[in-house]
Formats: structure tokens, C-alpha cells, sequence
């Protein structure tokens, strides 16, 4: 299917802001980086990165606004329409030289998600979806895993690091999930957590404390690969509640317990 006009602005936004992280990973210890909080780290390039797509989009729909981790809120003429926009998620692996990171760009419509991607410069994996138009990998059509069984299912999440809350919960949620699943992984981007559930890859992703930029895309990715994505609790407020459960109707239905039920402290 060609890609809209749409698509090839966010595209092409991506690419170009790749291109850029590409040239600074490829000088990962020669960045400067200030402190953003414990052990979440800002670098140069993630600013650079940020701008390039703000100029890019900015350019392409004057007027759009925008929900951005660096700049934040920025309020335009169109109230219709919202980029979120993360440009570099996985910055601590990016940071340690670790190829896991990746573009993250989403458009709201009236408050629904209507486009999606994310892209892994290093990989050069582009993962793009519309609403309504299906889920793809560069030029491939992306379906969820069809695994049925927990026994058989690879589930990734994020962990809460130093300076995060809710160390507590997670523990317990992980203590019952290990026990019915092939395995559990931890790539340090919810973005390509997501990206690869839409791809298959991984069956089923969890996560708490969460920003929408983190989501966007990738909550669009696998609903049009056929999957489902709700808050841990079986809702749709994943950007309120910084949450998020992705995977096919019959290992979210089973791994939702597990969540839905846990004790509210941390």
C-alpha cells in the first residue's frame, strides 16, 4: 500500500532525526550529558534529535500541537490535531552504547490515535502504522504472535530503576508472571517493547510509570497488527495512569489478572 502524505512526513522526520542519533551513538562516549534525574539521563543528542523533528513537523502542519518529552506542552491554532512525539526512548542504553533505542512519533486526532512510528536508526527498522491501514515493518505487514499458551509466551517489561517508585509491586507482578510464562525480558525501550509485540517478537508487554510519548505509536502499531493494549486494570486510560498491558485477546485475557488484581500500594 503506498504510504499517505502523512506518513511521509513522519517519515521522513524519523529518518532525518535517526540520522543524527546515528552520527552521536556512533561517538557515544564524546556526548555531553547533563542530569536529568536519577539514572534518567538528557543528552545532547536527544535535544538535537527533538529539534529536528519539532522543525520537521512544524513545517510540514503549522498549527499542530504538540506533546513532547523534552519541550513538553506546546499548545498550537490546530486543537485538533497532537503530535507526541518521544526522540530518543532508551536513552540509558543509548548512552551505554547499546543499539536499543529508538523514535517515537504519534498523531492524535480529536483525541484518538491515528498514526504511528517508530524507528531504530542503528537497525534501520522502520515501524509505521494508521488507523484503519494495518501495521508494518519497512514494507511487511505485521500480525501479533497467535501464541495461545502463557506456557509458550516471551513477555517483556520495564523495570523500575533508582529514583522510580513502586518497586514493591513490580516484584510481585514479576514473581507471578515468571511462573507461567517461557520468559521475560527487559530491552530498556517501551517503544521497541511495543513495535516488537506488534512484530510478533514478543508476546505480550507490561509496564507502569509510563509517559504518553513513551506509547503513542506503539499503542497504535499493535492495535492495527491485531492485538489489544488497555491500562493494567483492563481500561483505556493508559496515558492517565502511565500503564500499559499489549498482547492477542487470549494472553492478555490470562495475563490480565495478574495485574488487575494486585494490592494498590507500592
Amino acid at each position: 500500500m503506498p504510504a499517505s502524505a502523512l506518513m511521509n512526513i513522519m517519515v521522513s522526520a524519523a529518518r532525518k532525526a535517526g540520522r543524527s542519533l546515528a552520527r552521536d551513538f556512533g561517538e557515544v562516549e564524546q556526548l555531553q550529558v547533563s542530569v536529568k534525574g536519577p539514572a534518567n539521563f538528557v543528552s545532547a543528542a536527544d535535544h538535537k534529535a527533538e529539534d529536528i523533528i519539532y522543525r520537521e513537523l512544524s513545517k510540514a502542519r503549522p498549527g499542530y500541537s504538540f506533546l513532547m518529552e523534552e519541550r513538553g506542552k506546546v499548545d498550537g491554532a490546530d486543537e485538533t490535531h497532537r503530535w507526541i512525539v518521544d526522540p530518543l526512548d532508551g536513552t540509558t542504553n543509548f548512552l551505554h552504547g547499546l543499539p536499543l533505542f529508538a523514535i517515537s512519533i504519534g498523531l492524535e486526532r480529536e483525541g484518538q490515535l491515528v498514526a504511528g512510528v517508530i524507528y531504530n536508526p542503528i537497525s534501520d527498522e522502520l515501524f509505521t502504522a494508521e488507523k484503519g491501514k494495518g501495521a508494518f515493518l519497512n514494507d511487511r505487514r505485521l500480525r501479533v504472535a497467535a501464541r495461545k499458551s502463557l506456557a509458550d509466551a516471551l513477555v517483556t517489561t520495564g523495570i523500575p530503576h533508582l529514583g522510580r517508585t513502586g518497586h514493591p509491586k513490580f516484584l510481585r507482578e514479576l514473581e507471578a508472571v515468571i511462573k507461567e510464562v517461557a520468559g521475560v525480558r527487559r530491552t530498556g525501550s517501551a517503544a521497541l517493547d511495543l513495535a516488537w509485540t506488534a512484530a510478533g517478537r514478543f508476546d505480550a508487554y507490561w509496564e507502569r510509570g509510563i509517559s504518553p510519548w513513551d506509547l503513542a505509536a506503539g499503542i497504535l502499531l499493535v492495535r492495527e497488527a491485531g492485538g489489544l493494549v488497555t491500562d493494567l486494570s483492563g481500561g483505556d486510560q493508559m496515558f492517565e495512569k502511565g500503564q500499559v498491558l499489549a498482547a492477542n485477546s487470549t494472553v492478555q485475557r490470562a495475563l490480565l489478572p495478574m495485574f488487575a488484581a494486585a494490592p494498590a500500594t507500592a
